[in-house]
């Protein structure tokens, strides 16, 4: 079986990889095709790859080639992974953003807009390639900002696209962790958008769990969510949310933590990567002991400015080591295998929350076959989740109609719109500031 990575030149290609190593059973992937503008990110990946392959006997084929079309030709499967602009275009995304006072985060607010302008004419052709070039395969979105972008690929695959995250998947670990579950063991109730969604129950044994969490201050602040939100505001709320709704609810303190920080996340990992790219482009470095390195480092760090704000601590150690990687392959063999299993996927909606059209792309529970996954039936969202689904999900439509129709003044809604973007007049100004630095943004008028 063939597995084509877009965007092979991935510094988490690696997480990828290493998780089809362990699988050796029929039917398995044995031939991975890394895709990549870049050769020398390329040449990279494919070194750090080859030093984890060793002493795997059956370990994947890896190729590589700057070629889309040859990388899609015959693929069974599709992983898409592209970062359009690459981290100094995420760096730029935070350092706009931040100086009109607003979120410039990778997904979320003024930076995911961004980001999705940008990326959208990409992925819808690489998802028209897909059609044309391998009909067959099942393409699974990583792409930021995964929602969005597997909404616009759907319009061109249909269920074929998949998008996945690890957001919910380390959430719903945490939570059954701290009630002494096996998460494998445990039904996860989540529902929502991409990087906004809510845990509002956890099910061991037919059992709802989580309201003896929600009434207990300590197991509450034994896990990152309940230091990150604070154990009243969780009980107010009757649900655990995911980690990125800490821009929406604390919003000021995060932008502040954010404009006081040394520099961004995106300028932390481009600086970060560069470092590693270079390292590795010496033979005499071992490529996977460094990246090895440099990945505990990325993890360690991440949304360090969101636990300071929240004096949440550190992370826990059982919270660095991914998990993204363990959902694609689980998607992959239980398609390939017809392998039925349950997992929170990004999916169109087809009628599970009634606020939304059924093409809307949401993230819930679905139940994963030979003939890809199905969203499970959920119970409605209250009100005020809701309405911010409705509005994010108002502003992710607005972005794929300027990605369409090539609309300035559509993507100045998009900014508008959001509930992270406080003003019009600085919605235009970003617009104007974002079409200076980034080139992909040159079909916007």
């Amino acid at each position: 079986m063939k597995l084509t990575i877009l965007g092979g030149g991935g510094f988490r290609v690696p997480l990828v990889y290493g998780a089809l190593l362990g699988d050796h059973a029929d039917g398995r992937v044995t031939r991975v095709v890394l895709h990549d503008v870049d050769a020398g990110r390329l040449r990279a990946i494919a070194r750090v790859l080859a030093e984890r392959a060793a002493g795997v006997p059956d370990a994947p084929e890896v190729t590589a080639t700057t070629d889309l079309d040859e990388a899609l030709r015959g693929a069974d499967f599709v992983f898409s992974a592209i970062r359009v602009g690459g981290l100094e275009g995420r760096a730029d995304d935070e350092r706009i953003a931040l100086a009109e006072g607003v979120l410039g985060q990778e997904t979320v607010g003024a930076g995911g807009i961004a980001f999705g302008l940008r990326t959208v004419p990409v992925a819808v052709d690489i998802a028209r390639r897909v059609a044309r070039l391998a009909p067959d395969a099942w393409v699974i979105n990583f792409t930021n900002p995964a929602g969005l972008v597997t909404e616009a690929m759907s319009r061109h695959l249909g269920d074929r696209v998949i998008g996945i995250c690890d957001s919910p998947v380390g959430l719903g670990r945490r939570v059954a962790r701290v009630l002494g579950a096996r998460p494998a063991e445990a039904w996860v109730d989540y529902v929502g958008l991409n990087h906004l969604g809510w845990v509002r129950g956890l099910r061991i044994a037919g059992r709802d769990e989580l309201p003896r969490l929600l009434a207990d201050p300590v197991l509450l602040g034994s896990f990152e969510e309940g230091r990150l939100f604070g154990a009243d505001w969780l009980r107010s709320l009757g649900a655990i949310p995911n980690e990125y709704l800490h821009y929406y609810y604390f919003n000021r303190e995060a932008v502040h933590a954010y404009r006081e920080a040394g520099r961004t996340r995106g300028a932390f990992l481009r600086d970060q990567q560069a470092g590693f790219y270079a390292g590795v482009a010496d033979p005499a470095v071992p490529a996977l002991e460094l990246w090895d390195r440099t990945r505990a480092e990325r993890e360690a760090t991440y949304m360090a400015e969101n636990r300071e704000a929240a004096g949440a601590g550190e992370r826990e150690a059982e919270d660095l080591s991914g998990g993204y990687e363990n959902v694609a392959l689980a998607l992959m063999r239980a398609i390939a295998r017809d392998e039925r299993a349950t997992l929170i996927l990004n999916v169109r909606n087809r009628g599970t929350l009634a606020a939304l059209d059924g093409d809307a792309v949401i993230e819930v529970p679905c139940l994963v076959d030979a003939h890809g996954a199905h969203p499970v039936a959920v119970d409605p969202l209250p009100g005020h989740a809701t309405g911010l689904v409705c509005a994010v999900k108002a502003v992710e439509r607005e972005v794929l109609d300027a990605a369409r129709s090539g609309s300035r003044a559509a993507a100045v809604k998009a900014f508008a719109l959001h509930p992270l973007v406080d003003s019009v007049n600085v919605a235009r100004r970003l617009v104007d500031g974002y079409a200076a630095v980034h080139p992909g943004l040159a079909y916007l008028r």
